[in-house]
């Protein structure tokens, strides 16, 4: 199996171990610029490894816990990053055109800096990183979700844009969410791809949010499906002030992949299924660009959103669907 490593090395070499043989040095097979290709023989169906870094005698192991590889996919990709993190990656808040926004960056960011990355813009910023912002004093943890997927080995490491809300009743419904989108498409969105490393395409581009949230994240994939290649609505309020059904019904499929969710009961399910049936009539099929579920007696709050949100993520940011760069 090839295990390629990408790295901005500057001194020493990159070696690979596993847990094989976690005293056995693996030299790459061949070394292209940053690339580091490696190949392991093993008949057995996974296995860990990790590289390190070796520099004058002084060895120091890639952060964070081992890699998996599934032998039956031939081939892994990793950018791996060598130094402890020293900065908070969603401390920072940043303001546009009056709108605030957190910009969380995963481990590793500022170290391996041949690593690019999908983005996600999430809406109601004040509640995803800390409890002390968060309505209710519950946030929904969206770092230490991503950190543990990444540590799990599912998804690829994600940028996520925490946008706080000025006036929700109006920006993430028909009588708002237009000019709210304009600027995320035309302000926001070119700001995070100037400033950070990221994969700007649509199919690595999600957006997110629950309640009203979800309703202006159907509506922003909807309405710029070749911005927004990825839309997560959970428990939205669909029908309360939207016509959006109705663009569903009377328009053409759109290239995007949808993930819809409720709790039941009291919590949007009925108008949530009525959008999944919708979307299925019009050619959306399940697993492919379509993810729906219901949870039965979840509530329709924050740490409701924050248990379930791992499934769009893995969704839309699963290991090996994100990570070629450029």
């Amino acid at each position: 199996m090839k295990i390629s490593v990408h790295y901005p090395l500057q001194r020493g070499e990159i070696l690979l171990r596993t847990d094989i043989d976690w005293d056995a040095d693996i030299a790459p097979a061949t070394v292209e610029g940053h690339r580091f290709d490696f190949e392991v023989a093993t008949e057995k169906p996974y296995f860990y490894f990790k590289p390190l870094l070796r520099n004058d005698g002084d060895v120091v192991w890639a952060q964070g816990d081992n890699y998996l590889a599934i032998t039956a996919e031939a081939s892994r990709e990793i950018y791996p990053h060598f130094k402890a993190e020293e900065h908070c990656g969603a401390c920072s808040i940043n303001e546009i055109s009056g709108h605030r926004f957190r910009v969380f960056h995963p481990p590793g960011y500022d170290e391996n800096l041949v690593k690019r990355y999908p983005v996600l813009y999430m809406h109601d910023g004040q509640n995803l990183f800390f409890p002390e912002e968060a309505f209710g004093g519950s946030d929904w943890q969206v770092d230490e979700t991503m950190n543990t997927l990444d540590a799990m080995n599912i998804i690829d490491k994600v940028i996520v844009v925490g946008i706080f809300s000025r006036d929700r009743m109006h920006e993430y419904t028909r009588d708002g969410y237009h000019d709210y989108g304009r600027f995320i498409v035309e302000e926001l969105k070119p700001f995070i791809d100037t400033n950070y490393r990221t994969l700007p395409g649509p199919k690595t581009t999600a957006v997110m949010g629950s309640s009203l949230g979800g309703v202006v994240s159907f509506y922003l994939g909807w309405q710029w499906p070749d911005v927004f290649g990825n839309a997560a609505c959970m428990s939205s309020t669909f029908t309360y002030n939207d016509d959006l059904m109705e663009r569903v019904a009377g328009e053409a499929k759109r290239d995007v992949r949808f993930y819809l969710d409720s709790g039941w009961p009291r919590d949007n399910y009925e108008v949530t299924r009525g959008m999944r049936d919708l979307l299925v009539r019009r050619g959306y099929r399940f697993g492919e660009d379509l993810l729906y579920f219901a949870f039965p007696n979840a509530l329709h709050n924050e740490r409701s959103w924050a248990v379930r949100s791992h499934i769009p993520f893995q969704f839309f940011f699963g290991a090996g669907k994100t990570t070629r760069q450029g």
